[in-house]
């Protein structure tokens, strides 16, 4: 598996292949939309991609970075704004764009997907995707600890800071020279609390879940495990092979399917009516009084509901362990159309919508598989040479 089937700029000319872009829609849709003058006076979306990343390229510090750094940062450039067509909109003479990082992190990954990227290079780019904003200004937020934190825990905040340098060099704006500035504060706080090149070590995975969770937790505090239970929480796209992770690691333990009980009561595969989801909470209530360990089997793609699952959990007193699970896109369209009863295209183009794979910061342990192969979210080759 590689990344995406283009040329990364390389020595001794690093030029930009852009001949090689032009047959993705995505690039078509960034094409046709404004952006607001005040902050991209240089035009629309694309025209902005196409600084930001030849402002990339010629950055000796992402020069100087190994080849597998330099592609994640090239494909994140690239990717960067792609949410923006869907995003944008006409307020009060101006244009916003709200929420486009989150939506295209999301959309990131269903591109990177669908060419069978590798999954922690994909996220890789994902993450960077997520925060590329959060450079310009993080340094005045109230939470700028922890926001940083955060970011640690999915990708380096020197990448970042690179990616963010491009961006702000790749737009006409009155207000660059701030921008860079706030860059440079950005890449000294990380520097300080010595997550520039990797995650910030919290004393254990638990201290790292519940510093997230809790408002007045310092991050230094070692979180006492105070579990009488565990709760394996499934996620991942349907056809991806969580029933058969659970039939071969788990064999024997309670289990709440959510597909099992659409069967029960005929729903169709795809819809989870609030009904549904309100008893299997309560037969997990009925487990968790008596401290009983299970596995909640469903797909679980969005943050907030996994969240909103964790929440119930860990309020019993249970440790809870998120497993998600992936197949590359032929394996698990094959998947799906093998099934008694397939779901729709249409089910899964919406399911596709949403995902968004669980991080560290969510659970004491997360666990991501593909194919029977486990693997980690770990920081990109060489992330340690990462010194902007």
């Amino acid at each position: 598996m590689t990344l995406l089937p283009w040329p990364l700029p390389s020595p001794p000319h690093w030029h930009v292949d852009w001949q090689a872009l032009q047959q993705f829609d995505w690039i078509a849709a960034m094409k046709h939309c404004p952006q607001d003058p005040v902050h991209h006076a240089e035009g629309d979306v694309w025209t902005h991609v196409r600084l930001v990343c030849e402002s990339l390229a010629s950055l000796a510090v992402w020069r100087s970075l190994p080849e597998p750094q330099r592609e994640l940062l090239f494909v994140a450039a690239l990717l960067h704004d792609v949410a923006k067509p869907v995003c944008s909109r006409h307020e009060d003479g101006r244009i916003t764009s709200r929420g486009h990082s989150q939506r295209g992190a999301v959309m990131a990954r269903r591109i990177l997907w669908e060419h069978d990227v590798d999954p922690l290079l994909r996220e890789h780019i994902c993450s960077l995707v997520r925060y590329h904003q959060l450079p310009f200004y993080l340094i005045e937020r109230a939470d700028a600890l922890r926001s940083l934190l955060r970011i640690s825990q999915s990708t380096p905040c020197g990448l970042l800071a690179i990616l963010a340098k491009a961006d702000a060099l790749g737009r006409t704006c009155r207000d660059r020279e701030g921008l860079l500035t706030r860059i440079a504060l950005f890449e000294e706080m990380a520097r300080e609390q010595s997550c520039l090149s990797g995650p910030w070590p919290f004393p254990s995975p638990l201290s790292r879940f519940e510093y997230f969770r809790r408002d007045d937790r310092d991050p230094r505090y070692k979180a006492h495990d105070s579990s009488r239970c565990e709760v394996i929480l499934m996620c991942g796209l349907p056809g991806s092979g969580k029933d058969t992770w659970l039939r071969e690691h788990v064999a024997g333990l309670p289990l709440i399917s959510l597909d099992e009980m659409r069967e029960e009561v005929g729903v169709d595969p795809g819809e989870a009516p609030g009904e549904l989801l309100q008893t299997a909470r309560e037969r997990a209530r009925v487990l968790l009084r008596t401290a009983s360990s299970f596995a909640w089997n469903a797909t679980n793609l969005t943050r907030d509901l996994r969240a909103g699952l964790v929440d119930l959990f860990t309020s019993y007193h249970a440790r809870v362990h998120i497993v998600h699970i992936e197949a590359p896109r032929h394996a698990l369209l094959s998947r799906n159309d093998a099934r008694e009863r397939p779901l729709p295209p249409r089910v899964i183009e919406r399911m596709l919508g949403r995902w968004d794979v669980p991080d560290a910061t969510e659970a004491p342990i997360v666990e991501w598989w593909e194919n029977d192969r486990a693997f980690v979210r770990r920081s990109p080759p060489a992330s340690s040479e990462v010194q902007p």
